[in-house]
């Protein structure tokens, strides 16, 4: 008696919360879609993204500027695929390479120029957005 009594009413509950079929309206303030539209504009046009590097040179002094794109040209040469970057921030001229989005990726590039750098490190910077593929047949 108790089961049939809970399977009644189980079986009523479950008719009664069938899903309802509708329409949803939205109200919004009118500034709200000129905010998402400018915030999705900014976003594919962004040229630049936090990210990570490694570094794999920096000297400051006399003749820094040629020592860095010496090194600049030496890992260009070893390693042709892979981004380098020569930038100054006083007094240091520095060497990064790569373009990577998180600290494990760029370790990951650390591991494998160890041999060449054994002082390079990974380190924090801005870098170029990943271009999107072209999906070639």
């Amino acid at each position: 008696m108790k089961f049939a009594l809970f399977f009644s009413f189980f079986l009523l509950i479950s008719c009664l919360s069938q899903a309802q079929d509708g329409n949803a309206e939205i109200i919004a303030e009118p500034g709200i879609d000129q905010l998402v539209d400018k915030h999705i504009f900014l976003n594919r046009h962004q040229s630049t993204l936090e990210g990570w590097r490694v570094q794999i040179f920096f000297d400051s002094g006399a003749n820094s500027k040629k020592r860095a794109t010496d090194a600049l040209n030496r890992f260009n040469l070893l390693y042709p695929g892979i981004s380098a970057y020569l930038s100054f921030k006083e007094p240091y001229y520095r060497v990064r390479i790569g373009d990577f989005r998180t600290r494990l990726e760029a370790e990951g590039m650390m591991k494998n120029i160890k041999d060449n750098y054994p002082n390079a490190f990974a380190t924090a910077d801005k870098i170029n957005s990943p271009q999107p593929e072209n999906d070639q047949p």
